[in-house]
């Protein structure tokens, strides 16, 4: 299993989860778990995926999430779970 971590932020609005889920599924992305927050008007979400059914390289699917952060405006970043790690040792 190859997995990936998600961060979305943005602007509470009906229909950011489907968005993003619906981009997944298109991927064959599967969510392996889901952690979503409200913090005032700002909607925050972490995704952890599993991505390795999706034919897409890993740039592809960094340069896919930039380009839909621009038409849903929200920020869409995506990274693997070793990297993340790595990022968030202390």
């Amino acid at each position: 299993m190859s997995q990936s971590v998600i961060s979305v932020i943005g602007k509470d609005r009906v229909g950011i989860v489907y968005d993003v889920a619906k981009i997944l599924a298109e991927n064959q992305i599967n969510i392996v778990n889901i952690s979503q927050q409200l913090m005032g008007e700002f909607f925050t979400m972490i995704i952890l995926v599993d991505t390795s059914k999706c034919s897409q390289s890993p740039q592809a699917l960094a340069q896919l999430f930039a380009d839909e952060s621009v038409r849903l405006h929200l920020e869409i970043r995506i990274q693997n779970e070793e990297i993340f790690n790595a990022m968030h040792r202390i």
